[in-house]
């Protein structure tokens, strides 16, 4: 019997011929239904500047979806660090805490400036890590690495940042900066001159506190080093998942909260009742991840009809191939076995979903699906 949790990730995606408005009562509603179908989880994400996406503000969205909401537990997926303070982050999530307590799940990313990542040497990864020919060990594919360099160096990264910080502002180190959440939560905060900060509401919250991260690099070292439970990114970096766990692992030291590793891999899936249906409900995937790609921002969601129209050059199709091919896509059956494969590839304690369709009705039936298959299983 598969016992290993399932959660949710949601972009709040804009259907092309839809508004933000709909699509964040599409979320609150989804998030209602994930509850009653039995995930653990339901994660918003922070994206900025996107025309097809609604989920700027984890916060404010989770203040939104606990009042509609009882039971399953609520968090963000990630907050972006590199633009915000410490101070705000543990404020913001202590005022949620304090008529919510118990259910917010505090995940915290790099994102928000050029990453600075410190990569392990391949010596220290476990033999996981092992790929041959785009495969892991038990045939999970892991594509080629992607590089993000073009969009780091685009005109639309730099108005992003320049609109997210103020001017001449500075992220902090991001490991330091965990440090400062963990210690505001604790109210064991000092300056360097020994003054002491209390933040109210948000001292003593009662939230879990992740790491997302897409690499072996500072990300998962410091969710390690700190005994915090750790999310790895497969939709995103699938070349790099691998590395994601097995350098959080290497690196994990057992803390109060957590004695051993905890690690969440996320999975891009569609499910329908058939093969032939799913993949015509995935149809809009490529050219939405295209239009990311190509630091144009992530456009609303296509129809499937609107999808086929695009004309496809080899470069384009070269873009998106590794998202495309590892987004699992299919029947129940199918896509429950592709997870297990994951799961089993990465040693993951839970999986993260995120599922996008045109229509609201075809999300909702797959995330249903794959609970019910799972909960079979």
């Amino acid at each position: 019997m598969v016992t290993t949790p399932l959660a949710v990730l949601d972009l709040v995606p804009i259907p092309a011929g839809s508004t933000a408005a709909q699509a964040l009562r599409n979320s609150i509603d989804l998030a209602q239904r994930a509850e009653r179908f039995g995930y653990a989880r339901y994660w918003f994400a922070e994206h900025h500047l996107n025309p097809g996406v609604a989920g700027t503000s984890p916060a404010v969205l989770l203040a939104l979806t606990a009042s509609a909401t009882s039971t399953i537990r609520l968090g963000s997926g990630a907050v972006q660090l590199g633009h915000r303070t410490a101070l705000s982050t543990v404020e913001e999530f202590g005022l949620i805490d304090a008529l919510h307590p118990g259910r917010l799940d505090l995940g915290l990313g790099r994102s928000g400036g050029r990453p600075n990542e410190v990569k392990r040497e391949p010596a220290l990864l476990g033999a996981g890590t092992a790929v041959v020919d785009g495969r892991a060990p038990n045939g999970l594919r892991v594509p080629h690495r992607f590089s993000f360099e073009h969009l780091l160096n685009s005109p639309r990264f730099e108005l992003q940042k320049g609109l997210l910080q103020l001017p001449g502002a500075q992220s902090q180190n991001y490991t330091e900066q965990i440090g400062d959440v963990l210690a505001l939560l604790a109210g064991t905060y000092r300056s360097a001159e020994g003054e002491q900060a209390h933040v109210v509401p948000g001292e003593g919250a009662q939230v879990q506190v992740w790491i997302l991260g897409s690499s072996g690099g500072e990300s998962a070292t410091v969710a390690g080093e700190r005994g915090l439970r750790f999310a790895a990114n497969y939709h995103v970096s699938p070349a790099t998942v691998l590395e994601a766990a097995e350098g959080y692992r290497a690196a994990f030291r057992p803390s109060a909260e957590l004695e051993r590793p905890y690690v969440s891999v996320s999975a891009d899936v569609v499910v329908a009742e058939d093969t032939a249906t799913a993949r015509e409900l995935a149809a809009g995937y490529g050219l939405w991840v295209h239009s990311i790609r190509t630091a144009l921002g992530a456009i609303p969601f296509p129809t499937p009809q609107e999808a086929r129209r695009h004309v496809w050059s080899d470069a384009d199709r070269e873009l998106v191939a590794d998202r495309v091919e590892t987004q699992f896509v299919g029947s129940p059956g199918q896509v429950a076995d592709q997870l297990e494969q994951l799961r089993d590839a990465t040693g993951a304690d839970e999986l993260i979903i995120t599922t996008i369709t045109h229509d609201h009705a075809d999300r909702v039936r797959s995330y249903q699906l794959l609970a019910q298959e799972w909960q079979r299983r």
